[in-house]
């Protein structure tokens, strides 16, 4: 009689694969926003997919957003609602200044997910919040990443201050009535019309609201392509940069003066 063999499987259960997500953020200021936004989702794509004890959540990324505020980040704060609902058990980033660029936000944030059963591995600072020992790493990281943002915001500040001093500084976004020509401000003809017609007006004693009620029913366009409003003929009344149009047109009152 032959004998039979019984298989015995193993009573413990598989073990659960870490399900992971990855956060990404390219900064407002990067030389190249795209490349470095597609390269860390994939980095992270590869990263999670070929780890056999990671299973991957979700790639959560924010392009082209400060993070300095956290509400403004909208992606950020799905992660967050996501780690709260137990979808997620890890999260991968690049570094603390990635993460949140204050010490507050990163402190408040990886107690929270922790709290919620969620560790971040910091992989610049090589910090992993799975071990509270690194909890006072992340601090100094924390304000390391908020000390730079300063410093950033610093020296845009100088480089703009000191390139209006020697008259080179130009704003990406021009007055109404001017434009750029060969790193040079000009007046834009069409607009100034329209410069010129609602001090005229203004000036004749006719009141805000029907000069821009005016202006919409000429089809008069604006620079941001909405009607023209209250506040806006506001603006361009009270604007420093209109104030000799103005003043030539209480002396002329006359249109093609009023520059």
């Amino acid at each position: 009689m032959g004998k039979s063999i019984t298989t015995i499987e193993s009573s413990l259960p598989k073990a659960r694969k870490i399900r992971t997500a990855a956060y990404c953020r390219v900064s407002s200021d990067s030389a190249d926003q795209l490349h470095s936004f597609v390269a860390q989702v994939r980095y992270y794509t590869r990263i999670i997919g070929d780890n056999e004890g990671m299973e991957l959540v979700d790639i959560y990324a924010d392009e082209g957003i400060t993070g300095t505020k956290t509400k403004n980040r909208d992606v950020f704060c799905r992660l967050i609602n996501d780690c709260k609902m137990g979808k997620i058990d890890r999260v991968l980033t690049k570094s603390v200044s990635r993460f949140a660029r204050n010490t507050v936000d990163s402190i408040m944030y990886a107690r929270l997910l922790k709290e919620n059963g969620v560790s971040i591995l910091f992989e610049k600072e090589n910090i992993d919040t799975a071990y509270m020992s690194n909890e006072l790493l992340l601090a100094i990281s924390g304000a390391q990443a908020e000390e730079e943002s300063v410093s950033i915001s610093k020296n845009m500040i100088w480089s703009i201050n000191r390139r209006m001093k020697n008259g080179t500084y130009l704003a990406s976004h021009t007055p109404y009535g001017y434009k750029i020509e060969n790193g040079e401000y000009v007046i834009d003809q069409a607009e100034a019309e329209v410069v010129r017609l609602i001090f005229k007006n203004y000036l004749a004693g006719i009141g805000k609201k029907k000069i821009a009620d005016m202006l919409n029913l000429m089809n008069v366009p604006n620079r941001e392509g909405t009607p023209w409003r209250i506040s806006t003929v506001e603006y361009i009344l009270g604007n420093e940069r209109y104030i000799v149009a103005k003043y030539l047109c209480l002396l002329y009152f006359k249109p093609k003066i009023c520059k």
